[in-house]
């Protein structure tokens, strides 16, 4: 059965306009007041509408509620997969033939755990080790021990040593020569980033050191020198084209290094891979890996590289900062929309850091899940099948130019200033980071950007998950080390210890006024609110605010209603609480034009959508007596 020829299945439905859209929109927004103080009798069904509904990203520019054939419209050609720039990948057939490399992280100091938990890894689904070594991880005089069995011919191992790479390189090599392993058949990286190195801890930035590995490994086609290492800055709370210039730069100092002890231009770019960051912003982080290729390209093209040499190797993994150590559950989902972000971006490698990887050592069971995650992925959800499936999309190709553009822009102010570690030295390179990083910290603390379990949804019952405690951090330079989630996950501990010393959690009441549909939407809120930090609401129903009866005694109590309720009983609730020994009486609602005349009935603050929640909870337990 064939279709007639002039078939046009949309031909009897009206052409959909942006215009169209926008009339659309414009009445939705207006009927449900959408528009705030502005009002919404201003919104008309012009571009206001794009600017009510745009969302600021923290690299400077804002993402449209709608992408159109328009918006591709003067984007450079980002030519096919596995030719320049690379937008599409770095290979012409993808992960469609073998796959992803799904790469497992290890940190265990004892060699013997280490050994079983890397054989099972690689016996179910792991194709790679990523092993960290050193004062950070496992002591490099056992790095024989945990690798007995191990076939480093078929398994590449991406070895992270800190200031001992110079001395896991020697011990590698000395292994591989040991079990006469020939060398073409030597696969992995040796994980030279000493500029790197300094940002995390402060040790001499030795770019020598890739001098030296260079030499050792000349006779050895396919182990790689360098990591570029981007999570060190995407861990300091930089945003996605912070962390593209700075890697570029990072990138082209070590290009410049391996060309300078001989090695050609493509040479020195095949014995280089880039490690990134993935989130559970999936678009942004689709667009990061695409618009890193493309910055790569652009250098190694200006370096003189031929084509086939320009494209970038990618290792992606998922956040440590979007790991939280409460409700560590919730980083399986988190680190799942990662591990797709990754794929479909175009990483060669994946790894998908253990959910309980915040909270010390990984337990088999973490690290099965973390694996199986890109089995899942690979296998049952078949990404791999499709080069680049995000390609095409005006949203994804418009992303990927705006976060390229910002980033070159960046990195070419980085090196005209001297460079990433120039940069590191002089402490710019940290300031650079500091506007992502505190506005992040902001949107956080307002709960604009919600971290599900712990500042959404918390479960102040919940159980800790126990784990072995890991190696320490490699911290100590001239940049920070964050998670999310820190800031609260402090003030879950401020009320843990409170219950531990005094046997019960701080309890703020919850005076209710009204009927139960008048106020279950704030007091839902309130309760949800004060519960991420760990401070117990209790639900007390107030028919009469003229005489509320305190079953207890409470420091602090949130009133609960509607904005008409909070106009006829607030100040005399207020009032009540206060004679009944509340000292402080906070209301659910946004202050408005009330302030001055809530502030002289006793009410000393507010709880609302966009509040700074860190602020108030702070407040509250202080208030609450429980000890900082």
């Amino acid at each position: 059965m064939t279709a007639p020829p002039d078939l046009r299945l949309a031909a009897d439905f009206p052409s959909a306009t942006r215009d169209s859209w926008r009339e659309l929109v414009a009445a939705v927004l207006r009927r449900s007041a959408a528009t705030g103080s502005a009002g919404s009798a201003e919104i008309t069904a012009d571009e206001s509408v794009e600017r009510a509904l745009s969302t600021p990203t923290y690299d400077g520019f804002d993402i449209q509620p709608l992408y159109t054939a328009e918006d591709d419209a003067g984007l450079a050609p980002t030519g096919a997969p596995g030719a320049s720039p690379f937008v599409r990948g770095s290979t012409a057939a993808g992960a469609t033939v073998i796959g992803w490399d799904v790469r497992q992280w290890h940190r265990d100091p004892d060699p013997v755990r280490l050994n079983q938990a890397l054989l099972t890894d690689l016996e179910n689904g792991a194709t790679s080790a990523w092993l960290q070594l050193g004062d950070a991880g496992l002591p490099v005089d056992g790095l024989a021990r945990a690798l007995n069995g191990v076939y480093l011919d078929l398994a590449p191992l991406a070895l992270d040593a800190g200031a001992d790479t110079a001395v896991a390189a020697e011990e590698l090599l000395a292994i591989l020569a040991d079990r006469q392993i020939p060398a073409d058949q030597a696969i992995g990286t040796l994980g030279a980033d000493p500029i790197g190195l300094f940002a995390s801890t402060g040790h001499p930035a030795e770019l020598t050191l890739l001098a030296g590995l260079a030499g050792q490994v000349q006779d050895y086609p396919n182990l790689l020198i360098a990591t570029v290492d981007g999570t060190i800055y995407h861990n300091a709370g930089g945003s996605a084209s912070d962390e593209l210039a700075i890697t570029a730069s990072v990138g082209v100092a070590y290009l410049r290094m391996l060309v300078g002890c001989g090695l050609s231009i493509d040479e020195a770019l095949a014995r280089i891979e880039f490690r990134f960051a993935v989130t559970a912003e999936q678009f942004p982080s689709i667009a990061k890996l695409r618009a890193a290729r493309q910055l790569w390209a652009r250098i190694a093209e200006l370096s003189g590289a031929d084509v086939a040499a320009r494209g970038q190797r990618q290792h992606a993994v998922t956040s440590a900062a979007m790991l939280t150590q409460r409700d560590p559950w919730v980083n399986m989902l988190r680190s799942t929309i990662a591990c797709f972000a990754a794929a479909v971006g175009g990483a060669g490698a994946i790894t998908v850091l253990p959910f309980d990887s915040a909270l010390g050592l990984s337990d088999d069971f973490s690290r099965r899940i973390a694996r199986n995650t890109s089995a899942v992925l690979h296998d049952e959800s078949s990404l791999a099948r499709v080069i680049d499936p995000a390609g095409g999309s005006w949203y994804v190709e418009n992303l990927t130019a705006r976060l390229a553009e910002r980033a070159w822009d960046r990195f070419t102010a980085l090196e005209a200033d001297g460079g990433a570690l120039a940069a590191l030295q002089s402490g710019s390179l940290d300031a650079m980071l500091a506007g992502a990083r505190t506005a992040r910290r902001q949107a956080i603390a307002e709960r604009r950007d919600a971290l599900t379990g712990v500042s959404e949804f918390a479960l102040i019952s919940e159980p800790p998950v126990l784990r072995d405690p890991a190696p320490p951090e490699r911290t100590g330079g001239p940049l920070p080390r964050i998670r999310y989630a820190a800031d609260f996950e402090k003030l879950r501990d401020r009320s843990d210890a409170h219950v531990a010393l005094t046997g019960e959690r701080p309890k703020v009441l919850l005076a209710a006024l009204g009927s139960i549909a008048t106020y279950s939407g704030r007091s839902g809120f309130a309760a949800n609110l004060f519960q991420a930090a760990g401070i117990e609401p209790v639900l007390l129903p107030i028919a009469d605010p003229q005489a509320p009866e305190l079953a207890g005694d409470y420091q602090v109590a949130c009133l609960c209603s509607s904005d008409r309720v909070y106009g006829e009983s607030a100040a005399v609730a207020a009032e009540r609480l206060h004679a009944a020994g509340v000292e402080r009486v906070l209301l659910a609602g946004a202050p408005g034009e009330r302030a001055d005349r809530d502030s002289a009935a006793g009410i000393s603050g507010y709880v609302f959508v966009g509040c700074d929640a860190i602020a108030i909870l702070t407040q509250t337990l202080d208030d609450l007596g429980v000890a900082p």
